[in-house]
């Protein structure tokens, strides 16, 4: 097989380092860039096999997110712009970790285990994010695909949704959109165009937004884009990647992480700030109260905000839909007892993890889902998007459920529904603001956040933890759920829940209580029964001093 020499020839270019071991986990590989020059070679070989396994375009995307500049990695994406199947994840941890002459062996095994036609076409689009190495590592990832005799497209410099949106619109045929950037922009642009162009006396202070774009890729674009919002969105741009390191004091998860603004952003009090995480699939909003204390809008919020104004227009409309919000254990106690109880919405809560989430937001008409970290999107079965398209069509209906209808078949076109994505999610919140009048103040005051407390618990073997009830509860060690319940029994308005890490040896203890001291205190005294009965290593978990 000719193929296979042209394999072995150019893996001995993209030589793995003997003994490194990686693991492909929920966003792929990521680690320092200096290791993964083998990696994304083998990443081109198994997107060409997918591909030809599919029959579909297939993507990858170099990008480590939010992990500093001089890490990288990887993520494949499906055909339907979703993360790449469990079981591929398995195949894409093999395929990496093989040595250099067992690699044409393990390549053959998933050939044989998903009999695979190697005389069908292949085709893979791969996208970059801005990192120094990004470049070479792109590089490596086309050999890989061209060495199996696959097609394919470079896009260069993109989003990680703006790969995800690519690989969709390609394999609908362009029913999801035009598979460029410039689609891309104008789709979304026009939506946004769409839905504010009715808003009464909308002020430039009420169109006015700061954008923290994290010095990366999401800062590119949003620059590219802001030609095809003529106004209607009027966006200061700081981090924009011309001075400052990539996520460096600056982007979502150090925002969310700290609670506080990014370096470099000055904010005057209620003005309207957002920041993107390293390569723009995460957002979070945040402002300066009147005392200069600061306030943020998690993934919880935004959620929130969404579920409740598509439930509204739904009502408008007439329209017999289920919407749901998909949570994870992390959702503050106070946004699930509003959505619940005030709302009357459905939530649905899931494991940690946006492929779960997505999973259980697919279940329903319309699933909003978002990760406290502000990842998160919503989904539209096919029925509920035909159902609205018809309606927003019926030139019978009376003018309210008409005009309802169409808000809601523009919504639909401004989502990126295939994952989170940080300009779609900005657009989409900055038209609700605007359609309801709302500044971020009174978006803020839906409702308040229980005080809470995150604290990590350093373990031998993060195995022996053992959850269920989608990790609000543990199995094992015995006696630990015991040891919780009765400890927040002492709290008023009180939940905790511990789980085991994705990627070390810690287990994570959440704590939320009606007051931070209360919060702080149940925290503490969960970690210590974590390092008691879960074999805890170093010194037992120290209180927080006031």
């Amino acid at each position: 097989m000719a193929q296979f020499e042209e394999v072995s020839q150019k893996s001995a270019v993209h030589p793995k380092p003997v003994g490194l071991v990686l693991q492909y986990g929920t966003a792929g590989f990521r680690t320092n860039s200096k290791q993964l020059d083998h990696v994304m070679f083998r990443m081109g070989l198994l997107a060409t096999l997918r591909s030809k396994k599919t029959k579909a375009t297939i993507g990858v995307m170099v990008t480590a997110s939010h992990n500093p500049e001089e890490d990288n990695g990887v993520k494949l994406v499906d055909p339907m712009g979703e993360m790449v199947t469990p079981a591929w994840e398995v195949y894409a941890t093999q395929l990496a970790n093989a040595e250099q002459e067992e690699l044409l062996t393990a390549l053959k095994d998933v050939i044989e285990r998903e009999a695979i036609s190697m005389a069908q076409e292949a085709s893979v689009f791969v996208g970059k994010d801005t990192r120094p190495s990004s470049d070479s590592l792109s590089q490596a990832v086309l050999d890989g695909v061209h060495a199996l005799g696959g097609h394919s497209k470079d896009y260069g410099l993109v989003t990680t949704p703006q790969l995800h949106y690519m690989v969709c619109c390609q394999n609908t045929q362009g029913r999801y959109g035009e598979a460029t950037v410039k689609g891309y922009y104008r789709k979304l642009s026009q939506a946004f165009i769409q839905l504010t162009k009715n808003v009464p006396n909308r002020t430039d202070d009420q169109k006015a937004l700061l954008v923290d774009g994290a010095n990366g890729i999401g800062a590119l674009k949003v620059c590219e884009m802001e030609t095809y919002l003529k106004n209607e969105l009027q966006l200061s741009l700081f981090n924009d990647g011309s001075s400052g390191k990539l996520n460096h004091l600056c982007g979502a998860d150090y925002v969310k992480v700290q609670q506080r603004a990014p370096k470099g952003v000055e904010m005057t009090a209620g003005e309207r700030c957002c920041s993107y995480d390293g390569d723009a699939d995460r957002i979070v909003y945040y402002y300066s109260g009147s005392a200069g204390r600061f306030h943020l809008l998690d993934g919880d919020k935004i959620a929130t905000l969404i579920s409740t104004y598509l439930k509204e227009l739904l009502t408008q409309a007439g329209l017999d839909l289920q919407i749901a919000v998909v949570q994870t254990a992390y959702a503050n106690g106070s946004s699930t007892q509003y959505l619940e109880d005030t709302m009357k919405v459905i939530v649905r809560c899931t494991k940690t993890g946006v492929k779960h989430l997505h999973h259980a937001a697919q279940e329903f008409d319309i699933g909003v889902y978002f990760e406290a970290n502000g990842h998160g999107t919503v989904l539209f079965s096919k029925a509920a998007e035909e159902k609205i398209q018809k309606l927003a069509q019926d030139s019978n209906t009376n003018d309210e459920r008409r005009r309802a209808a169409l808000l809601l078949q523009n919504t639909v076109n401004l989502i990126n529904q295939t994952v989170g994505d940080a300009i779609s999610d900005m657009l989409l919140i900055e038209a609700v603001l605007a359609i309801r009048g709302m500044t971020v103040q009174q978006w803020d005051a839906i409702y308040t956040d229980l005080p809470n407390r995150q604290l990590k618990v350093k373990v031998a073997d993060r195995r022996v933890i053992d959850t269920t009830d989608a990790e609000r509860r543990t199995v094992s060690p015995a006696g630990l759920q015991e040891a919780i319940d009765s400890r927040v029994k002492k709290y008023r308005r009180a939940r905790s829940f511990v789980r085991p890490s994705g990627t070390e040896d810690v287990v994570r203890v959440y704590a939320e209580a009606d007051t931070q001291e209360s919060a702080d205190a149940l925290a503490h005294e969960v970690s210590l029964a974590v390092y008691r009965l879960a074999g805890g290593v170093g010194e037992e978990p120290k209180s927080r001093g006031p």
